[in-house]
């Protein structure tokens, strides 16, 4: 994700001004901060024991930063009260697709309208390419959490399948005596997240706080 979203920025007119891949990872897990300094902003897709280190070091730095790694969301508090004592900018999300976002405003509609219709079982179905490490996808948890709010009656379980080169599929689906419902999200490949993440580090820069994608699309509050 990292070298298509480089590729999708020079497509768009952008300079890097560098590319930091584990080669050039000190010792002690830090960045090379000589190599970062002069960016108007970073995109970081890393991994989950790697990204919270990196957005220490880069909210410590004051570089903008825009982050698509999952799996340290646990810590989200803890960055958020870095990012606001820095007064730094940081946008993360676990997806940069602005089809996914519109179908998560769709899945939360459609809870809403089956809550209360115990006839129907809601589960979560997610796909991706068999070297994912996180299980669910971090796309899947804020699935379940939007379709929770809606219809706090069911639980929502995922299943999460890893296999092959799946750039990503997400389906919530409703399962009756007599009927079927699915709402599901394809991605075909893995363009339209990087076309997100570079949309992103043009909006970061200027801004101060702890920001969503959903945010830049849709403005606070959904």
């Amino acid at each position: 994700m990292g070298m298509l979203a480089a590729a999708a920025a020079v497509a768009r007119g952008h300079t890097l001004h560098a590319v930091v891949g584990r080669a050039d990872i000190a010792a002690d897990g830090t960045l090379p901060a000589a190599r970062l300094h002069g960016a108007d902003v970073v995109i970081e897709f890393t991994r989950p024991d790697a990204a919270l280190a990196n957005l220490r070091q880069l909210v410590s730095l004051g570089i903008p930063t825009v982050t698509g790694t999952t799996g340290w969301y646990a810590e989200l508090d803890e960055i958020r009260a870095l990012v606001e004592r820095r007064r730094a900018a940081v946008l993360y999300a676990a997806n940069f697709s602005i089809g996914v976002h519109l179908f998560l405003h769709a899945a939360a509609e459609t809870a809403r309208l089956l809550s209360g219709r115990p006839e129907f079982d809601g589960i979560i179905v997610e796909e991706h390419h068999g070297a994912k490490r996180d299980a669910p996808s971090g796309t899947a948890a804020l699935l379940q959490a939007r379709a929770r709010e809606s219809d706090t009656a069911r639980a929502y379980p995922i299943t999460s399948i890893r296999a092959g080169d799946i750039p990503g599929t997400h389906a919530l689906r409703y399962e009756g005596p007599d009927e079927s419902l699915a709402l599901v999200h394809t991605a075909r490949n893995r363009n339209a997240f990087a076309a997100g993440a570079v949309a992103a580090a043009e909006w970061l820069p200027g801004r101060s706080g702890l920001f969503t994608f959903e945010e830049l699309l849709f403005g606070r509050g959904r």
